[in-house]
């Protein structure tokens, strides 16, 4: 299964070129998520996959290999049987501690609101519509 993504261009830089590049590499639904809990140890992929939370088990592997793919993480195999996988991140991968800690702490102070509010306006513009189509 080929889990490389194509790049959207061929060199980076413009002076934002280097934030698509980042965002190509961490950007997913569940990329930063997996990222930040490989920041304090080594994970099985059920501790990962429980921790994360609702990402489907194929989901989660296909971010993996991605990440895997990118040099952002290690997949370790034991030879055991049943066979243990383990996943921590590179040194590549542990040098976006900072940006991900940044990204938690705005989360904290602003994208909670900002969801809260989306939600608010949805639900009030769902309403109005149904307000019009029933007149």
């Amino acid at each position: 299964m080929d889990t490389k993504t194509n790049a959207r261009h061929v060199n980076y830089e413009l002076p934002a070129c280097p934030v698509e590049a980042t965002l190509e590499l961490i950007g997913g639904k569940w990329k930063g998520i997996v990222l930040y809990y490989l920041l304090e140890d080594r994970l099985r992929f059920s501790e990962l996959k429980r921790k994360v939370g609702c990402v489907t088990q194929r989901m989660l592997t296909k971010q993996l290999r991605e990440l895997e793919a990118s040099g952002l993480v290690n997949r370790i195999v034991y030879a055991e049987v049943p066979p243990r996988v383990e996943y921590e991140l590179t040194a590549e991968g542990k040098s976006l501690k900072p940006v991900l800690k940044v990204l938690k702490k705005w989360g904290e102070e602003h994208a909670m609101d900002l969801i809260v509010e989306r939600q608010r306006a949805a639900n009030e513009a769902a309403a109005n519509g149904n307000k019009v189509l029933t007149q």
